[in-house]
């Protein structure tokens, strides 16, 4: 499944070589290139999966951006740690201007990884922060595995969960929660972007099998603030109309059914 995280970096490099682009991501292109998306042509497609692959490369665009501004109101806040789960390509290590004392765990399997930093060494990357790896599978004891690295669950923590939970089955999702609550001081923030209702049906239904879509499983709860009250966390939950709309990306389209509460999800833990 990583290998979709080399396509997430492909739509960063093409966001980052516009004129008015939302981010700059200076390495998504080497990343690109090594996982053999650059240069960037789309396959042969009809007009509906055009669409539905526009669609899911505006919303990495506007989700990458949201999780940047998350980042850097967690650290005006005073945060030191950064927790990316699942990190793929990720390169906010190298690319966001960090405060001193810092430290950014990328928490990912082995295979995505090593391909990444060998990228890096390829790139002479130098990160800004104090950056740790820690190569485990989520679905095993990922917090003993952190611990081990140097995380410190008394000070607060900035969770990142980009592009994730719509991968993971619902009792996975509630036990990552779980998890990442008991990791939490008080004052410790969350990112996290969530499959929107009706979203597996729409693009997995006819997904070519082993693309991004026909493995989500996952969407967010209806009531994604009360859920995640429930879990100990004071959360706003952001539409992609909305963020697009005050990032200067509007939709141009009228909404297609009833605006339900959104995907992105900035939470402050009580």
């Amino acid at each position: 499944m990583w290998a979709t995280a080399v396509g997430v970096a492909r739509v960063r490099a093409l966001e980052s070589e516009r004129e008015n682009a939302l981010f700059r991501d200076p390495l998504a292109k080497a990343f690109a290139a090594a996982g053999g998306l650059w240069p960037a042509s789309p396959p042969p497609e009809d007009e509906a999966a055009r669409r539905r692959r526009l669609a899911v490369s505006f919303s990495i665009v506007i989700r990458t951006r949201f999780l940047d501004d998350l980042l850097l109101e967690a650290s005006a806040a005073g945060v030191r740690q950064v927790v990316l789960l699942g990190a793929g390509m990720d390169s906010r290590a190298f690319r966001t201007d960090w405060p001193e004392g810092t430290r950014l765990f990328e928490v990912d399997t082995a295979a995505p990884l090593d391909f990444k930093a060998a990228v890096l060494r390829r790139e002479r990357a130098v990160a800004r922060c104090e950056r740790i790896t820690v190569a485990v599978d989520l679905r095993e004891d990922w917090p003993g595995a952190l611990a081990a690295a140097g995380h410190d669950p008394a000070l607060p923590t900035v969770w990142i969960a980009e592009g994730l939970l719509i991968y993971l089955p619902e009792d996975a999702v509630e036990l990552l929660l779980t998890r990442i609550g008991a990791l939490s001081a008080v004052g410790s923030r969350m990112g996290l972007t969530l499959g929107s209702r009706g979203v597996v049906e729409r693009f997995g239904a006819d997904a070519v099998p082993g693309s991004a879509a026909s493995l989500w499983v996952s969407e967010m709860p209806d009531d994604p603030v009360g859920w995640l009250a429930g879990h100990g966390w004071d959360a706003d939950s952001h539409t992609l109309r909305e963020l697009a709309a005050a990032y200067g990306r509007p939709i141009g389209t009228p909404p297609q059914r009833e605006e339900r509460p959104g995907g992105l999800i900035a939470a402050v833990r009580q």
